[in-house]
């Protein structure tokens, strides 16, 4: 917290409040729900980080009360109180998330809550507060919230108001008293709903747990500005007293884009410039270009690279009275593919065809095409990410995808898909089919074929066999896809007016000569002279 001023990282968590809002409505595809679970899992990360650095500054400054005393008595009151409130916040949203992922955890064996791509339903969080009767639940959330930015701001910004507005920023939910925001359509609509109704169940998880994240920063904000220049350099850099962190405007990164990252010291944020630098970036040296000097560390220039994750490790070097320490790096960042449309699928639409190649995609987000192997009957690769499905016998068949990450672990999902045979062709005669008027010189110089009406590939059949059935003359059987001279004869002698049926057409898919189709749609013929 500086001033009313905003950290890299509360942008980042900003950001992705308004991506998680898109959300909302929409069928979100597997491998969206997998980039926000890997979000989820980073920010959780990120928030034990943080409180381990808290709980450091706490023991300093209740020692520094005992030791001191003056002062730092009232520091560490300020301190405990905002523990304390931080703490009972924060425990309470664990158990919020706890209730709603029960389901989850139990039906899935999901403990660790790592299958994203199931986690697409909101309904528990729904049923939790919005369900008719559940409004002192959802009231409870709100009050917590208010609760918690009150105790902050009288018992810390009270003494530094300068912080006021970034509390009343940081746990902002619209205006009083029914707490409402407007939408994107300027409507007013109360906050609650607009950022938790509806959503699947991985992005409430997330906000939660930036929720989460928000408490523990507001508490190192607190701690920091209490402890001061308590947190300056004491004895110079040495290994014993500093830790590098790597500061990122945002978690991840899309292909192509600069990474602008910067690798800082962590625990105090010392001022010291390094005197040099001994850096790789997945496996590849650092060129003095690529970096500048910053104090505590430096600000990286590079480019951001493909998809998935990127390890910077080396040394940052220091100079103290001579004596050089050299400072480990072994930080790591995650690219992902940036998307260039938006993913929208039919839960009941899952459907391959026998008898023709149902072409598909195939991938894995963060993985390349060349790290992704997919199997199933029928399945064959044509390049890259496309694949073509030529199902067999069953009503259904399992696809499964497995990728290697970068760090040598594999990760699996599986679809499965209903089989369905091909629709019956039509049968047509000139290219028109049911009934019809035609000259009876036209219908025996024409041909007999079949189409597919309103189906979605783009499928051409040959005529082997048909029947001509003039009235009162026996059937005439005739062989490939014109009238042979018996069924000719029969047409020509026929009057005026009379329906000629064309019928038990026999039809075979040159790509596929295995598959039958079991009825074609007979066609009737009214002739004219």
């Amino acid at each position: 917290m500086a001033g009313a001023k905003e950290t890299p990282r509360n942008k980042l968590i900003a950001l992705m409040y308004l991506v998680f809002i898109t959300m909302l409505a929409l069928n979100v595809s597997k491998e969206v729900l997998v980039g926000f679970g890997q979000m989820f899992h980073k920010i959780s990360n990120a928030k034990v980080k943080v409180n381990e650095s808290n709980e450091i500054y706490y023991s300093k400054i209740e020692t520094n009360a005992q030791d001191k005393k003056g002062k730092w008595i009232g520091h560490d009151d300020t301190a405990k109180k905002i523990r304390k409130k931080s703490n009972e916040f924060h425990d309470y949203i664990q158990q919020v998330k706890n209730t709603v992922t029960e389901k989850h955890r139990t039906q899935n064996d999901d403990p660790e809550l790592k299958k994203f791509e199931v986690m697409d339903k909101g309904e528990e969080l729904d049923m939790l507060w919005f369900k008719e009767g559940r409004d002192q639940d959802a009231q409870v959330f709100i009050d917590k919230i208010l609760e918690y930015k009150a105790e902050v701001i009288q018992v810390f910004a009270s003494q530094y108001p300068q912080y006021t507005q970034q509390v009343e920023d940081r746990f902002d939910i619209g205006e009083g008293p029914n707490w409402v925001i407007k939408n994107k359509e300027g409507q007013e609509q109360p906050w609650l709903n607009y950022n938790y109704q509806g959503f699947p169940l991985i992005s409430s998880l997330a906000k939660l747990t930036m929720m989460q994240n928000d408490i523990r920063l507001t508490e190192s904000d607190v701690l920091t500005t209490l402890l001061g220049k308590e947190l300056e350099l004491e004895s110079g850099v040495t290994e014993s007293n500093y830790i590098t962190l790597l500061k990122t405007e945002k978690g991840a990164y899309y292909q192509g884009e600069t990474f602008d990252g910067s690798v800082i010291l962590g625990r105090k944020g010392g001022a010291q410039n390094p005197n040099s630098v001994e850096l790789k970036v997945d496996g590849r040296e650092l060129d003095e270009s690529k970096y500048e000097l910053i104090p505590g560390g430096i600000k990286l220039d590079i480019s951001a690279g493909s998809p998935g994750d990127k390890v910077i490790e080396g040394y940052l070097i220091f100079l103290n009275d001579g004596i050089e320490s050299r400072i480990p790096v072994n930080q790591t960042y995650s690219v992902i593919a940036k998307p260039n449309s938006a993913v929208i699928s039919a839960d009941k639409m899952n459907v391959v065809y026998r008898g023709v190649e149902n072409p598909m995609t195939i991938s894995i987000p963060g993985i390349p095409d060349n790290k992704v192997r997919a199997r199933a009957p029928g399945l064959k690769r044509s390049r890259g990410s496309k694949y073509l499905m030529n199902p067999g016998k069953g009503k259904t068949v399992k696809i499964v995808a497995t990728g290697t990450l970068p760090d040598g672990k594999v990760v699996s999902t599986s679809t499965s898909y209903r089989i369905k045979n091909l629709p019956n062709p039509t049968g047509t005669v000139r290219g028109e089919y049911g009934s019809f008027k035609i000259a009876k010189s036209s219908l025996v110089k024409t041909t007999v074929g079949a189409t597919f009406i309103d189906f979605d590939f783009d499928l051409t059949v040959k005529t082997i066999a048909f029947k001509v059935k003039v009235p009162g003359k026996p059937v005439i059987q005739c062989s490939g896809n014109r009238l042979n001279a018996k069924a000719v004869a029969a047409v020509k002698r026929s009057p005026a007016g009379q329906d000629i049926k064309i019928f038990d057409i026999r039809v075979k898919n040159p790509k596929n000569p295995a598959y039958n189709f079991s009825r074609v749609s007979p066609v009737i013929c009214e002739v004219t002279n």
